[in-house]
């Protein structure tokens, strides 16, 4: 599987998306660490004023006053105790969130003097009493603002910590504050770990707005490099057609610069091919006059032996020139494009080559319509059905439709021709010895003729040899 795409278009884009990606990533964890931060910080300046508060109101009670008192200011979320023994917490905790709690709490203290102030976690609650576990789902299924034994205290936790003991425990806060007589106040509270990210609405938000940016980038991508498909194209059909309409000079300056340079080589490549056509076409017109005079003075000659070989070198050297003018004018690229029943003219040119004596026989659909030039299309395969006949004995025409092409085959039974020529075949006077001589017929352009028209309507012709002998040509031209 390949991961890097091939086209210009799946590049720019993976680009551009993984970069967007990685920078919403990021960015995401900037904000998720900094929404951390900014709720741990104001969690602990609110759980802070309310035990500096309690804390405050407990150092200024007398001994007889502080359990009342505590009983009284006791509410959800936060349990509290005043102890002359041994302290909740026993050994602080050196973490971030203890740091941040210890100083929220110093700050809102203010000028009170306490002894010491001791930071522990849920590991606190446990080692005060190993009630603790066992009454914990007691305490969860009835009464959860009461006491687990004398002195002990167990905060409710608040909504989004449901789950079992453990999970509670870890997310427990146990402070314990020495006062100025050397009593300690003890409180117990929970940290609640804000809600996943991922279920905010700033999470939606944010993928909304990525896949829309991801959409747009694409459209625009894809609107950026449109004109190099354009332009693979009219390169494309350039080799087919030098005629083919010029480029739209359209969209940013590179391409339109681009479009200019293609369409200037177009029409200099036009002129070029124009200008040789004109030249071949010239000399072989004029060629017909010099061969007219050498026909009437051959007419003298008094050996008949002589004579008639040279009124046969005569007439072949016409029989070019003819076929030289034809295939230059090459009147079947300039012919206006219509409608064509190719069924049709496969079936009539099969049955005149039968009335001829010719064994051509044509198999496929009754009807079967082409936008094609009909003078054309009708020389292609009647050029094809002839050299069947002439180099293979027989003609056997097919018609088929496969991948928006009409696909006409022409087989024969005859010698084939050798693997090493069935390119070169289609060059302009290209003759094989000895089955394709010229004695046989033709001037080595049949086949020509036969290449330039296909790929002047967008198609192209191959030749193979049969396994079973013989030779087959197939005509694949776009639908």
């Amino acid at each position: 599987m390949r991961l890097w795409p091939d086209s210009i278009f799946g590049r720019t884009a993976l680009v551009l998306l993984a970069g967007l990606v990685v920078s919403n990533l990021i960015g995401i964890a900037v904000y998720v660490n900094d929404r951390s931060t900014q709720v741990d910080r104001a969690r602990s300046e609110a759980v802070a004023e309310r035990i500096a508060t309690l804390t405050r109101a407990v150092a200024e009670a007398s001994p007889e006053e502080r359990a009342r008192r505590m009983d009284f200011m006791r509410g959800p979320g936060l349990r509290a105790r005043w102890t002359p023994g041994d302290p909740l917490v026993q050994v602080s905790r050196g973490s971030w969130r203890a740091a941040l709690l210890r100083g929220a709490i110093e700050e809102q203290l203010g000028d009170l003097k306490v002894g010491e102030i001791r930071i522990g976690d849920g590991s606190a609650l446990l080692a005060l009493s190993g009630q603790l576990r066992g009454s914990f789902e007691h305490w969860r299924g009835r009464d959860r603002r009461t006491m687990m034994g004398p002195g002990m205290m167990r905060p409710e936790p608040p909504p989004g910590l449901e789950g079992g003991f453990a999970e509670i425990s870890k997310a427990a806060v146990a402070v314990s504050i020495r006062i100025p007589d050397g009593s300690w106040v003890d409180f117990a509270t929970f940290f609640v770990p804000p809600q996943p990210f991922w279920k905010s609405a700033q999470f939606l938000s944010i993928v909304v707005s990525t896949l829309v940016v991801m959409a747009l980038a694409l459209w625009a991508v894809w609107r950026a490099t449109q004109p190099l498909a354009v332009f693979a194209r009219a390169a494309d059909r350039l080799g087919r057609d030098v005629n083919a309409p010029d480029l739209p000079e359209t969209g940013a300056g590179e391409m339109r610069r681009a479009a200019q340079a293609f369409n200037q080589m177009q029409s200099r490549l036009r002129a070029y091919v124009t200008d040789r056509t004109q030249m071949v076409a010239a000399i072989s017109h004029d060629l017909r006059t010099p061969i007219t005079r050498m026909k009437l003075r051959a007419e003298f000659i008094d050996d008949a032996e002589t004579q008639a070989k040279t009124l046969a070198d005569l007439q072949e050297m016409e029989d070019m020139v003819s076929a030289t003018l034809s295939f230059a004018r090459d009147d079947a690229a300039e012919e206006r494009r219509v409608p064509v029943d190719l069924a049709g003219v496969l079936r009539d040119l099969c049955a005149q080559a039968s009335e001829a004596g010719g064994d051509a026989v044509y198999q496929g659909p009754a009807e079967k319509e082409l936008v094609a030039g009909p003078s054309g299309i009708r020389r292609l395969f009647s050029n094809l059905i002839d050299n069947a006949l002439a180099y293979g004995g027989n003609a056997r025409v097919g018609l088929r439709e496969e991948s928006g092409a009409v696909v006409v085959s022409v087989e024969d039974h005859g010698p084939g021709i050798p693997e090493g020529e069935l390119d070169r075949v289609f060059r302009p006077f290209y003759r094989l010895e000895p089955s394709r001589s010229r004695e046989t017929g033709g001037v080595g352009l049949g086949l020509a003729v036969v290449r330039s028209i296909a790929r002047a309507h967008g198609g192209d012709v191959s030749l193979r040899n049969r396994p079973e002998g013989g030779l087959k040509a197939e005509v694949r031209l776009p639908v």
